[in-house]
């Protein structure tokens, strides 16, 4: 599944639209949020993750987006079961972010 850009306009009814979703919160300074990109883009791809929505928000631009998970450091990872936040955590490790979606 393709990663997809949201911002604050269309944060709720991506959120809705997807029973299971993971989001990276993101900035363009960010040089860890660059370098994990690819890999987040790859376990997009992943067969075991094949029914979480897999969603990108640049953070700096979208405070509405950023706060539904509490976001205070970059890179960082959200799942969300029904619209609901479940949990984040802010790392640049690919296992980190896999442990994450395990939990959804």
């Amino acid at each position: 599944m393709a990663v997809i850009d949201i911002d604050d306009s269309n944060v709720k009814e991506n959120l809705n639209q997807n029973e299971k979703v993971i989001v990276k919160y993101y900035a363009g300074w960010c040089g860890s949020c660059r370098l994990i990109k690819p890999k987040y883009k790859r376990l997009s791809n992943d067969e075991r993750f094949e029914n979480i929505a897999f969603l990108d928000v640049d953070a700096e631009h979208n405070p509405e987006t950023r706060n539904l998970a509490g976001v205070k450091n970059l890179p960082f990872f959200a799942i969300f079961k029904n619209g609901e936040f479940v949990e984040g955590v802010s790392t640049s490790k690919e296992e980190g972010v896999v442990e994450l979606l395990e939990k959804l």
